[in-house]
């Protein structure tokens, strides 16, 4: 089992806002993404260390796979009660990296169809992209590939993303597993989210619990490293629709 499959459990602490919580400084994940910056030979990427920047990373994904469970969780570190699909809804977070601020925009989107023509108006100026999926629900693992990376891919070629199994703690819970052997289906296994990021080539495969809080705080650790740090060796540009 690779590293990405086993549970992650970072510790990194924000001054969070959105009229929630604040927590105080840590260091594990600044000093991650401090040496990402410090290896970085970009003008550009070495200038965010000295001044106020922001990151902003959108999250898509079928409707009920979870996103903004995952956003809400993250902020307020308590699992919503109950489901309210999102048309749009941003969430605002300062990071501290290295010692400087940087503030971390969360964009809920729509993933039902109806949405689907006012949807990229939240795509300009994008950093990174999660890409959600659940892994209860082969049919949003299909969208994936289907849907989700040709739609950002269209409108933000250069921007990364990451692929994000959702909702990992339902594959131990009998009740969803005996819906889907009902169906002939099983739920996903970490290996192939893991096979899906090579072949669309995703920053990495990374999942969570937003119930649980399993892996949580490592998606956002490494969409932020995603961001400041593209993998590409081509520059990386912000999404700008055409």
């Amino acid at each position: 089992m690779s590293d990405t499959c086993k549970a992650q459990n970072i510790s990194w602490n924000l001054n969070r806002t959105h009229v929630i919580v604040q927590t105080s400084a840590g260091t594990e994940v600044s000093r991650n993404v401090r040496e990402a910056l410090e290896r970085s030979t970009s003008p550009a990427l070495r200038l965010r260390a000295n001044e106020m920047q922001t990151i902003k990373c959108v999250v898509v994904g079928d409707g009920a796979v979870g996103k903004t469970c995952l956003l809400i969780s993250y902020t307020t570190n308590k699992f919503p009660s109950e489901y309210v699909p999102t048309v749009f809804d941003n969430y605002a977070v300062t990071v501290m990296i290295g010692g400087e601020p940087y503030t971390l925009g969360l964009f809920d989107t729509a993933g039902q169809e109806d949405y689907d023509r006012l949807r990229p108006l939240s795509y300009p100026q994008t950093d990174v992209f999660l890409v959600c999926f659940s892994v209860v629900s082969p049919s949003s693992f299909e969208n994936v590939r289907e849907k989700w990376v040709p739609e950002i891919s269209h409108h933000c070629p250069r921007t990364p993303f990451l692929l994000v199994g959702t909702q990992v703690d339902l594959r131990d819970d009998s009740n969803t597993l005996e819906k889907l052997a009902k169906n002939k289906q099983r739920a996903l296994a970490c290996e192939s989210g893991e096979k899906l990021a090579r072949e669309l080539k995703a920053v990495k495969y990374v999942e969570c619990s937003a119930l649980t809080q399993r892996g949580l705080k490592n998606v956002f650790d490494e969409a932020i490293l995603a961001a400041l740090e593209p993998p590409d060796t081509k520059p990386k540009k912000r999404c700008v629709l055409l």
